[in-house]
């Protein structure tokens, strides 16, 4: 069984391997993890168990000084944001951490998305983003659905051997349809695509983290809700 721990460490290894992919790179300052993400220009603190201004301020300035436009903190639900909020962070969205066997998932459809390294309407962080299909091919898919030309939905799946539970996880990120789109069957048809690519690298659970929006899709596909967490932001500029 899948557990939040573990939810949590796949998704730091998710933005570790896309800092590496991108350009980006991982440091640490006083029982803080921090991960660069360059595409989108956001630092991001990792599930810090404990927080201090001798763990905040230097990661911060070196934020400032790598050009991040936003921070991000990711925090296990036990843990209290007060020093957060001393520094000016606002409190953010909750992730809704959920898995499923992939068995639950292997009757879906993967029809109307496709895997794919490039996508040639893509630019900005979309487009950057995409390297980590090229630098970790054996680690990390990218799915598409389009309507006629257009694309109107994509998802990302992950598996990293290393971030494993008792079981095999692997997991499910940045999984979005155009609302226009949305009820159509786009968003199972991506779950499938991303899921079996997982799964035929080793995975035998997989992990996400919802938001309400999507719990509703992934809970009838077989994922079952497994706890919470929290995020902070600061923006910077």
């Amino acid at each position: 069984m899948t557990t939040i721990a573990g939810c949590q460490r796949l998704q730091r290894a998710w933005f570790a391997a896309m800092a590496q992919a991108t350009g980006g790179r991982t440091f640490s300052t006083h029982e803080c993890d921090w991960i660069w993400l360059p595409a989108r220009r956001e630092l991001m603190l990792m599930f810090p168990t404990t927080l201090s201004p001798a763990g905040l301020r230097p990661g911060l300035a070196e934020g400032v000084r790598l050009g991040a436009r936003t921070v991000g903190v990711w925090l296990n639900g036990a843990v209290r944001g007060k020093e957060l909020a001393d520094f000016g962070f606002e409190s953010g969205w909750q992730p809704w951490w959920m898995s499923a066997p992939v068995e639950a998932l292997a009757g879906l459809d993967p029809a109307g998305a496709a895997i794919t390294t490039r996508v040639p309407e893509y630019s900005g962080p979309l487009a950057a983003e995409l390297a980590i299909t090229r630098a970790e091919p054996a680690k990390a898919w990218h799915a598409l659905a389009r309507v006629g030309e257009m694309p109107v939905g994509a998802a990302y799946s992950f598996y990293d051997g290393a971030a494993a539970d008792a079981r095999a996880v692997g997991g499910i990120f940045n999984m979005e349809v155009l609302p226009q789109f949305r009820r159509s069957g786009l968003g199972t048809a991506l779950l499938s695509a991303v899921a079996q690519e997982a799964t035929a690298a080793g995975a035998q659970e997989l992990a996400l983290n919802a938001t309400p929006e999507g719990y509703e899709l992934y809970s009838r596909r077989g994922f079952e809700l497994i706890g919470r967490g929290q995020t902070w932001w600061l923006h910077l500029r």
